[in-house]
């Protein structure tokens, strides 16, 4: 390779760098900075949402400067968990009106507030909706399929919740 065609391709590459890094900034991208809370101690309550209680527990236990408790009176602010629904229903049928489609649907209710019972934040609920095509003949595959669903679901309820304490403020 002789050394115009060195250089052509590094111009090349790095007009491509460049283009790329314009149009992600053009976009609104951004790294992920520090996450910041407005409270330092949460308890977590979540009898009915139990695995969402796990999954949020694990998730804020990362967050640096924050500390979850076991027990309300020790919190700084307790996030109440509900679940509302878990429910399963028909989407689409084959000719032989046999299920070709579901769709599952979680609903969580939470509320955040302090040991007083001043709320830090609208209560609020997250719901999450998930399809996936059915197959008689593959029973134990749409059993895990749907397990993972369900899990993936549950998951992505705790990011959105995390996401929504990030915006919390003390009353008053």
């Amino acid at each position: 390779m002789s050394s115009f065609e060195k250089r052509r391709r590094a111009l090349l590459q790095s007009a491509l760098l460049l283009g790329v890094t314009g149009a992600l900034s053009a976009c609104g991208f951004k790294l992920r900075g520090q996450v910041a809370y407005t409270f330092q101690k949460i308890a977590i309550n979540g009898a009915e949402a139990s695995g969402l209680n796990e999954d949020l527990r694990k998730l804020l236990s990362r967050v640096s400067g924050l500390t979850v408790v076991e027990h309300p009176k020790d919190a700084q602010v307790v996030l109440d968990l509900k679940r509302l629904a878990d429910d399963k229903a028909v989407l689409s049928l084959t000719s032989g009106g046999r299920a070709r489609e579901y769709v599952l649907t979680k609903i969580y209710a939470f509320r955040l507030y302090d040991n007083d019972g001043n709320d830090w934040m609208q209560p609020g609920e997250i719901e999450i909706q998930r399809t996936y095509s059915y197959d008689d003949t593959q029973r134990l595959a749409r059993e895990i399929q749907e397990q993972s669903i369900l899990q993936e679901m549950q998951q992505d309820a705790a990011q959105q919740i995390l996401r929504r304490l990030q915006k919390a403020q003390p009353p008053g």
